[in-house]
């Protein structure tokens, strides 16, 4: 028997033009539109889709699928719209993007107090700024501005990327060489400890040794682990270092559980901005969204 949510998957892919779009319209996975696609074409016995580079060119069989499914098919979708319940049916939903850590510290206590349904997403932040831009995403807490006609930052708050060290690190050596600011010794030093790092996110380690140095690193971390969190939890159990935003490790530095060790020569800051669309029907939700995040 044919799912319902096949032929509401092929009609997301024939209207957007690819599996990615489809799977955001749908708020899925890419693989689970592919396995709902073939799924149906094996049901029907035929492609639906000729795959050409990154878009998906409806076949002929695909154009008299569509075309035969199209009317019922929004006449169902009109009466699930209709028939829910009215406190659902008037309940706005908002979708935010921001770095996994971000989320954790500020925003994940506060989730279930919001009035309104809330998406978060989490990725790269100029994939994040063209999904806002293309209505995907209503509201993004970023480090970077990239430059769009339709988008606004508003600044609201800074970091500062810093050098810390485990709670068993004997930091007497670095503080002295530190305080002499002999940036040899330093490096010298730097580059005997057990570094930290997250899983395809060097830019931080890069920027801050670059201005530190003048140079980029010439070595890679020797633990990856999944996100900032998992690196200061790491460091609050044993030895080692890292570069990571104080904000997300200032509760943690305040307990002593991990040890704020450098600066680096030039502090490495960081400006946050809300980045939002010029214009937006859910003024009033990003607004509470923004208020959370400046009583922090």
């Amino acid at each position: 028997m044919v799912n319902l949510e096949w032929y509401r998957t092929f009609k997301a892919v024939y209207k957007t033009g690819t599996l990615t779009n489809a799977a955001e319209a749908l708020f899925i996975s890419q693989p689970g539109v592919s396995l709902h696609l073939s799924s149906l074409e094996n049901y029907v016995g035929y492609k639906l889709f000729d795959r050409t580079g990154r878009k998906m060119v409806p076949t002929e069989r695909g154009k008299v699928l569509y075309n035969f499914i199209i009317e019922p098919l929004s006449k169902l979708e009109e009466a699930e719209k209709n028939f829910q319940r009215s406190t659902e049916k008037n309940t706005p939903t908002i979708s935010i993007g921001m770095c996994f850590e971000t989320f954790q510290i500020t925003l994940e206590q506060y989730i279930s107090t919001l009035p309104f349904n809330v998406i978060i997403q989490f990725g790269e932040y100029p994939e994040m700024v063209d999904r806002l831009e293309k209505g995907i995403l209503d509201l993004i807490i970023t480090p970077q501005m990239v430059v769009k006609n339709g988008i606004e930052y508003q600044e609201f708050s800074s970091e500062t990327i810093v050098l810390v060290g485990g709670n068993e690190i004997d930091s007497t050596a670095f503080n002295a060489i530190a305080k002499e600011e002999n940036m040899e010794a330093i490096e010298n030093w730097l580059k005997q400890q057990k570094w930290y790092g997250t899983t395809g996110d060097m830019e931080h380690l890069r920027r801050f040794w670059q201005l530190s140095f003048n140079k980029y690193p010439e070595f890679r971390p020797n633990y990856i682990v999944p996100n900032i969190n998992s690196i200061i939890r790491c460091l609050s159990s044993g030895k080692g270092v890292a570069v990571v935003p104080d904000f997300l490790c200032k509760k943690e530095i305040e307990s002593n559980q991990i040890k704020l060790l450098w600066e680096g020569k030039i502090p490495l800051k960081n400006i946050l901005y809300f980045a939002t669309r010029k214009k937006t029907m859910y003024e009033k939700e990003i607004a509470l969204i923004k208020k959370l995040f400046l009583e922090l």
